[in-house]
């Protein structure tokens, strides 16, 4: 049986009709009825451009919120007084350090202690930044120097056109504000070293110095340069900042900068059946969760809960900031939240127990060329579905409950979904699934978009998986208040 199924992805196209299988209702759990299926490529071609758009976290919220308020979301400041601004079928969103982003809308049926249904990502990707004293030369060469950021895979940035973008803090006739900056032209390179030069040893076993190897060229030292040219950033650097931002080197303050790729993402394969692209992980699921609670806010007449996405800064080391997933970001969330209708400590614990968590974070796709890496039995696949990923150890926080409710969300979404366990003697990742859910007390689900290359500069997703997660989304946060209410687990 075919059944029509109607998304309206509102960030860059019209809404999208495709056909899809209707799933029976005996078929197991992951089983793809649809191989043969190729979905509407608007959404692969929205994140390509989404991701093209938001080279660092400060770059993603700002985009976010573009999207946010063009849908009719209202924004909120931390440092306000909620009560009063909420309200019931309201639609909202704030940010922190302009690098983590919350949006919510509040159903037309929510009343005090109902569900919140929470979509967690992260902004932040393995990237080369830019140190506070990054004005260094050698042998006629004018680098920048740079600090690793994350557990990236560093030899992919060799032989790279790179740029900078950030945020810089300048200096307006007494008052600082800060920009956001992109160069977006081929500014810098990391170059491998000659093969001729390289010993058959060091050829075989490439191997990177991350404090040596990984400063990259900006310019020669020109004779007519100022020798004192000994500020923290050369002048170089400054000149170019100064230019994109139309204000007088004198004016910048400060900076937190990063090290990009130039080459935009790109769909390829005999059917375009793959994406590629930097910041996969995990701008995608920031899309993904970003789509999906665009589409629900639309009619909130039946929502008796609140449809939150958190998108964190500072996943990639640990979550251990004041805008990471360790912070009081999300409790702070639910208690204001909250608060706006009913400030009692006894209403919180109810919501939190009704509550439920996605976190959204990329999977690890079997690779054809190590294969060996994956247990036998879970072995996601590229365009096979989201993948929901289980650890006993709780480096992922899925457990029986959980899992069961994303089955089944699955399910009634009719969407596909897949299984990862890691090895037992290898090592497994972990995401902010397990962090909030111990601060908070939420129930967490860890799922994500199968990948290839992750931490690479540039990774790789199936385009299908696309489609499918946003529709996993969709149905969570239409459906999981009238799903958990049929379920008897305490």
């Amino acid at each position: 049986m075919i059944i029509n199924v109607k998304i309206g992805l509102r960030l860059f196209c019209k809404p999208l009709v495709f056909q899809v299988p209707r799933f029976p209702a005996f078929l197991p759990t992951g089983v793809r009825t649809f191989s043969e299926t190729r979905f509407n490529m608007a959404a692969a071609k929205d994140l390509l451009s989404f991701v093209d758009a938001s080279p660092t976290p400060f770059h993603v919220v700002a985009k976010a919120e573009s999207v946010l308020e063009t849908a009719g979301f209202k924004q909120l400041n931390e440092r306000d007084v909620w009560k009063g601004q909420v309200q019931v079928g309201g639609k909202y969103f704030y940010h922190r350090n302009r690098s983590t982003l919350v949006a919510f809308a509040v159903g037309d049926k929510y009343v005090p202690g109902n569900e919140f249904k929470v979509i967690g990502a992260h902004t932040d990707s393995p990237v080369l930044k830019v140190k506070p004293v990054s004005n260094r030369t050698s042998n006629g060469y004018l680098q920048v120097g740079v600090e690793c950021y994350g557990g990236g895979l560093w030899h992919t940035w060799f032989d790279r056109d790179l740029t900078l973008a950030g945020c810089v803090i300048i200096e307006k006739e007494g008052a600082f504000t800060r920009e956001l900056v992109n160069l977006k032209r081929p500014l810098l390179r990391v170059p491998n070293l000659c093969i001729h030069l390289q010993s058959s040893e060091e050829r075989s076993s490439f191997t990177v110095n991350k404090e040596n190897h990984l400063q990259p060229i900006l310019a020669m030292v020109e004779s007519t340069l100022n020798q004192k040219d000994e500020g923290q950033h050369s002048s170089v650097l400054l000149e170019l900042l100064a230019g994109e931002l139309g204000v007088q080197v004198d004016q910048i303050k400060d900076m937190e900068l990063t090290l990009t790729d130039t080459q935009p993402g790109a769909t390829w394969g005999p059917k375009n059946e793959f994406l590629s692209s930097p910041r996969l992980d995990n701008q995608v699921h920031c899309f993904t969760g970003l789509s999906a609670l665009l589409e629900h806010s639309k009619d909130l007449s039946n929502d008796t809960g609140v449809s939150m996405l958190a998108c964190f800064d500072h996943e990639e080391i640990g979550s251990d900031s004041a805008q990471g997933a360790g912070s009081p970001v999300m409790s702070d969330g639910l208690s204001r939240v909250l608060g706006c209708f009913d400030s009692s400590d006894e209403t919180l614990k109810i919501t939190i127990r009704n509550s439920f968590m996605i976190s959204a974070d990329v999977a690890h796709a079997i690779h054809p060329n190590y294969s060996e890496k994956h247990e036998k039995k879970h072995q996601p696949k590229l365009n096979q579905g989201t993948v929901i990923k289980t650890n006993s150890n709780q480096r992922y926080a899925t457990n029986s409950e959980t899992g069961f409710l994303l089955r089944e969300l699955a399910r009634r979404a009719v969407v596909p979904v897949q299984e990862f366990v890691v090895r037992n003697d290898c090592p497994c990742g972990s995401t902010i699934g397990p962090i909030v859910s111990a601060k908070t007390g939420i129930r967490t689900v860890d799922l994500g978009i199968a990948s290839l290359s992750m931490h690479s500069i540039r990774e790789t997703i199936g385009c299908d998986d696309i489609e499918t997660n946003i529709r996993l989304f969709s149905t969570f946060y239409s459906g999981f208040g009238e799903l958990d209410k049929s379920c008897s687990f305490n």
